[in-house]
């Protein structure tokens, strides 16, 4: 059964088409690796194997393995993803990392996370800082109603606030100051939309990938923006595209910005661009 499904999704060029035929039907039938290696054999009851089937056509077609379960894990937490929001990466890990350093000796911080989709920064942030508050900014109400359900279930709705918001439309720059802001922006170039991997191409939400043009755009309005919405010192910490290096520093106004780093991620790439706002 396994080997037959296996079969399927390396004919639709799915790799490790094992393993992800296996994780497959453990989530039917929620069990874990394990039990699949000691009852193997077991057989499946007609309907579970339709299902089965079912959800290996979705997978052969490449619609995410984590769209077709309804779940990712980001830093060690376990979160919802729909279609409504961007599967959560490792390399975003690096973001949390950064901002979890930029943030220890800070008591208290109140955090901005700038297109929250699942939520994963925000309420990753809030479960590793139990002192910390936060507000979350999203374009999409879809998005945002995921993200309100991740914050659920991992205890930490009461510290975050979920606003509607084009960056930081829905903001005042007369209300309380953040510490840091934190944003995962779209800053795919649209040129470069037809190169990516089917999954990332037509079932992830495009909004989410590109805000168009060159991909910069909201990296932009990021640099623009935020000191008006930031703590004298406070830090911006953002992501970027694996060559977007040497344009984001170009954009970097030393006047507003000192730059801290770009953070390599585990392929070497700059992914992670980390700003603290001068003192005016």
């Amino acid at each position: 059964m396994i080997a037959e499904a296996a079969g399927v999704l390396r004919g639709a060029g799915v790799g490790e088409a094992r393993r992800e035929a296996g994780a497959l039907l453990a989530h039917l039938i929620k069990r874990d690796r394990a039990f699949l290696i000691t009852h193997g054999d077991a057989p499946l009851t007609p309907d579970d194997l339709a299902r089965f089937r079912q959800l290996i056509a979705r997978r052969a077609a490449g619609e995410p393995f984590q769209y077709i379960t309804g779940r990712q894990e980001f830093y060690g937490l376990d979160f919802e993803v729909t279609p409504d929001v961007l599967i959560p990466r490792p390399e975003t890990e690096l973001l949390i990392e950064t901002a979890l350093q930029l943030l220890k000796e800070k008591t208290a911080p109140l955090i901005c996370d700038v297109g929250t989709g699942s939520g994963c920064i925000a309420v990753t942030l809030l479960h590793e800082r139990a002192d910390a508050r936060a507000v979350a900014l999203d374009i999409s109400t879809p998005a945002l109603h995921i993200a309100a359900r991740n914050a659920s279930r991992h205890n930490v709705s009461g510290r975050l606030s979920l606003l509607l918001s084009d960056c930081f439309a829905a903001l005042d720059s007369t209300d309380e100051p953040f510490t840091i802001i934190v944003s995962n922006p779209p800053y795919i170039a649209e040129s470069h939309l037809a190169g990516l991997q089917r999954e990332v191409r037509d079932h992830e939400p495009r909004g989410a990938l590109t805000p168009g043009g060159d991909g910069l755009g909201v990296i932009r309005r990021l640099l623009n923006d935020a000191p008006q919405f930031l703590v004298a010192g406070g830090h911006l910490v953002f992501e970027i595209g694996f060559d977007q290096h040497e344009a984001v520093a170009e954009l970097i106004d030393p006047r507003v910005w000192a730059l801290l780093g770009m953070h390599k991620d585990l392929q070497g790439i700059p992914r992670i661009v980390a700003l603290r706002r001068n003192k005016m």
